[in-house]
């Protein structure tokens, strides 16, 4: 069973990844043919995918009426992954396993930004809990520009368990907590085989969570509100981590 992606940088990640089965491409009719929505199309080209001219509105029904550019495309499900495919990608690239795992948050926003963050910074994965939280909907796929697309993300049926599993790994867990003993960002070498644990909105870890991680986070305030939203905060630990891995897989552009 598929579904409708929809935005113009979703589709077009959906189809330069090529992981999933695809249908057909709509495009709304009164939309120019140039830009991003012409590489559409020489992308559904290459994949041999048809594209097809519909009236606004039916892009509107599938959508749901959000923000879809003018262009949907009628795609399989996502190709989740294990573990054991997560910490290969880390071997298959000779780096440190570098892993988000999301504590049941249920903003599709928030996953979104994250896995796009994520992809930006090169981990190597994303652990999801099979219920309750956010899993990799069409409003999770637009929220990250189609990042997603390019991840591997794993759906777990229990979250502690893959905790567990990845410290067998040798992977480090550290939760970003407001608890006393969380060290700040600047104290904390995150050089290390890691596995950041981001918690839900408003409710941060979970206690069974919190206590299987090796190390617990800060980032240090000093404004009026005394919290960031989680895609906030995340982002910020996701490029600390890859700044304390020096930059790992960047390539400076040539000036």
């Amino acid at each position: 069973m598929g579904y409708y992606l929809y935005g113009r940088w979703p589709v077009l990640e959906s189809l330069r990844a090529g992981r999933r089965t695809f249908e057909q491409v709509l495009i709304a009719e009164g939309v120019d043919e140039k830009g991003v929505i012409e590489t559409i199309g020489t992308a559904a080209k290459q994949r041999n995918v048809s594209v097809r001219r519909v009236p606004r509105r039916v892009i509107d029904d599938l959508s749901k009426d959000a923000n879809h550019q003018g262009v949907a495309l009628r795609a399989g499900e996502y190709p989740y992954v294990d573990l054991d495919r997560i910490l290969q990608t880390a071997k298959d690239r000779g780096e440190a396993p570098f892993i988000l795992v999301l504590d049941l948050l249920k903003d599709p926003q928030n996953v979104g930004a994250l896995l796009r963050v994520a992809d930006s910074v090169g981990v190597h994965g994303i652990v999801l809990q099979e219920r309750r939280g956010v899993d990799v909907t069409p409003a999770v796929v637009s929220a990250s520009s189609g990042a997603v697309e390019h991840l591997n993300v794993a759906i777990v049926t229990n979250l502690v368990t893959a905790m567990r599993r990845l410290k067998e790994e040798n992977v480090w867990l550290v939760g970003l907590d407001v608890s006393p003993d969380a060290q700040t960002i600047d104290k904390l070498d995150l050089n290390m085989p890691l596995g950041l644990v981001l918690g839900s909105e408003g409710e941060g870890l979970r206690r069974l969570v919190r206590e299987t991680c090796d190390l617990r986070l800060t980032i240090p305030m000093r404004g009026h509100v005394d919290s960031l939203n989680v895609a906030t905060a995340g982002s910020v630990a996701l490029y600390a981590a890859w700044q304390a891995r020096g930059w790992q897989g960047w390539t400076p552009p040539i000036v």
